[in-house]
């Protein structure tokens, strides 16, 4: 199936690189307004080239940047102002950004499978879009990896960027951007994702869905997984570089992206709490706070801390062996030094409802369900990911339905697999309409956790014609069936 994606991704380095359109463009029945991208020089230029990153003094890695840096340049934009950027490859492979969260039109998004032109080996592309949302979202490569670890998300291609809202969020004293990060990657044979991230139960059925496959899986031997050697927050290891340094009665808006390739990420800081204004750049409709963040691959976080507890603290991972090889950053309050603390937070299990309002949604005018399913090392030791029984296909790009424009639709999800997965919608938020066995509404994301045989419900409007991807954002799984194609 990789092989599949790459051939696309190589017939698409052929097609002419567009750096303008007309005003408008016609996308199937529809008609699309377009941004006619200005000549001169660009807002921003992102380059896409292989360099190294010193994570510590005695751990420097080599892949493929933005910039020459991890993470890339955080680009601040303003809603509904017109943006271009340059985008240079200066890599001898097929390179794509995805504009992670916006509403922007399908050929802008930087996916493929939407008819995204690429940006050729050793080529440019200028892109031009309006901004949209507001908020935090992120910049990112798209393109398959398969068993290619030195590819795809696996690199340091990965860039915070933060739309300003029209309204203030709320009163802080100031802004820390945190980008989450694994490297060295390897594979390995099975392995257990730990379950005690969400809230929520096991549904019964899904459950023996799950071990029915497991039972009929043409071996015993469980899929590839990948894992790594070091973590990082901001491209250095904790213990390396400059601690974030903060004054007592501070209040510190932390803007946090989980860049990982497929790992789901805790962030704890001991004596502190975090107060959740926003998840995935969309402010919450109830302000909750919590002791620990879990962020799920790709989602973003948005908290308020109040710097009440004065010492030298540990930000970090839960995970102790990823916190010991790099996963956390330390917070350094004025006139304190010595070796910084960490403390295990109580247990808590994240809860998307908690952020929510208890009315129940508007109700859908159509409702689609989908039954994911693992085929364990179905496909040359990886394992193959499928939903109502199908697979993503490159060869036959069939949409796994056709949607009205303007009309409301809901995604049910029942998961019939013991992984959790972050689930992604391209170019549109969605409302989470019933999440943890109950339901909750007001909760817009376009990345959301679903839990091992767990079951979510989600609502978008269609109201951004074109060809729309949804898909798992764990680069394993998306490589390996787990995508779908929207067409309107």
């Amino acid at each position: 199936m990789d092989t599949d994606r790459r051939s696309l991704i190589k017939l698409a380095a052929l097609a002419p690189v567009i750096v303008g359109t007309s005003a408008r463009a016609i996308t199937g029945d529809t008609v699309q307004p377009r941004v006619e991208p200005p000549s001169g020089k660009a807002d921003h230029v992102l380059r896409i080239s292989t360099g190294l990153v010193e994570l510590a003094p005695d751990h420097i890695v080599s892949t493929t940047l933005y910039n020459g840096q991890f993470p890339g340049p955080l680009l601040r934009l303003r809603e509904g102002e017109p943006v271009t950027v340059d985008i240079h490859n200066d890599t001898d492979v097929p390179e794509l950004v995805h504009w992670h969260g916006q509403a922007i039109a399908s050929d802008v998004d930087g996916a493929a499978e939407e008819g995204t032109p690429v940006v050729a080996p050793h080529g440019s592309r200028r892109v031009s879009f309006v901004p949209g949302p507001s908020g935090f979202r992120f910049y990112h490569t798209h393109v398959v990896a398969g068993s290619d670890l030195a590819r795809g998300t696996y690199t340091g291609q990965a860039g915070p960027l933060y739309i300003e809202p029209r309204n203030h969020p709320g009163r802080y004293d100031r802004e820390v951007f945190l980008v989450l990060k694994e490297f060295l990657p390897t594979f390995s044979k099975g392995g257990d994702m730990a379950m005690e991230a969400l809230a929520g139960e096991e549904v019964p059925a899904l459950k023996a869905i799950g071990e029915r496959n497991d039972r009929a899986a043409v071996t015993t031997t469980k899929g590839y997984e990948v894992g790594y050697e070091l973590f990082s927050i901001n491209g250095r290891m904790l213990g390396h570089g400059d601690p974030i340094r903060v004054r007592e009665g501070e209040r510190v808006l932390f803007h946090i992206l989980n860049a990982s390739a497929g790992e789901i990420r805790s962030l704890a800081l001991p004596g502190h709490h975090f107060r959740v204004i926003a998840l995935d750049g969309n402010a919450v409709p109830t302000q909750a706070e919590v002791p620990l963040l879990w962020i799920g691959t790709a989602e973003r976080v948005s908290a308020i801390v109040e710097m009440t507890h004065p010492g030298v603290w540990v930000l970090g991972d839960l995970a102790d062996d990823d916190r010991r090889r790099g996963m956390g950053i330390v917070v350094e309050y004025a006139g304190h030094g010595g070796r910084p603390i960490w403390a295990t937070p109580r247990r808590y299990r994240w809860d998307y409802g908690s952020f929510g309002k208890t009315i129940t949604a508007a109700p859908p005018a159509e409702t689609f369900e989908f039954l994911i399913e693992k085929h364990n090392a179905a496909l040359g030791g990886f394992n193959q990911w499928t939903m109502n029984g199908q697979a993503w296909s490159m060869e036959t790009m069939e949409p796994i339905t056709h949607l009205q424009r303007g009309r409301r639709y809901r995604l049910k999800f029942r998961n019939a697999s013991d992984d959790i997965h972050p689930l992604h919608l391209h170019r549109h938020s969605f409302e989470l309409t019933h999440i943890h066995g109950k339901p909750t509404s007001g909760v817009l994301k376009d990345v959301v956790m679903l839990g091992g045989y767990q079951e979510c419900s989600v609502d978008f409007v269609a109201d951004n014609p074109g060809d729309t991807l949804f898909h798992c954002h764990q680069q394993l799984h998306m490589d390996y069936g787990f995508m779908a194609l929207f067409r309107y």
